[in-house]
């Protein structure tokens, strides 16, 4: 197999296709290559899903903060918090759900901060750095990219 090929969205939603007309609930898939977890969620699906490049230790594919793991600090010392892929950002499990976080709420780096849903599938956000949630800058049910900032982090102090 090439050291190139990686587990795309597509190739996620394939698998879905395949195997949402079964009775499965959850299904986990484990290559040297990727590992894969798709679990039922009302009418959707959730996926976490890690591949390895080769150059590194395995990627995740789960939101985290911008960069080179977080983006460069901001003035004020906070961290930009933005989707790992494009998609409707949702600040709740359900609707009319309490939020996942609130401005001032302590987050670790993988704390689920919202929901992304792309392609029919709704893939958990998570902080991506530990600290204080400052500000959430996006509302419920927006279409976000990856440039999008979702909130701003005060990262906590070592």
């Amino acid at each position: 197999m090439s050291k190139d090929i990686i587990l795309t969205p597509d190739d996620v939603a394939e698998i879905i296709a395949i195997i949402d007309g079964t009775s499965y609930e959850h299904i986990d898939i484990s290559t040297r290559r990727f590992s894969l977890r798709l679990a039922r969620s009302g009418e959707g699906w959730t996926q976490d899903w890690t591949w390895d490049r080769g150059d590194a230790a395995p990627v995740a594919v789960a939101p985290t903060a911008v960069g080179d793991e977080v983006e460069a600090e901001a003035t004020d010392g906070s961290i930009a918090v933005r989707p790992p892929l494009p998609g409707v950002f949702y600040c709740a499990p359900q609707p009319g759900a309490e939020p996942f976080v609130k401005a001032g709420d302590i987050v670790t780096s993988e704390t689920v901060i919202g929901i992304i849903e792309t392609m029919k599938l709704m893939n958990p956000v998570h902080a991506g750095v530990a600290g204080v949630v400052q500000a959430i800058l996006i509302d419920n049910g927006v279409q976000v990219d990856p440039d999008t900032i979702i909130l701003r982090v005060v990262p906590e102090v070592r």
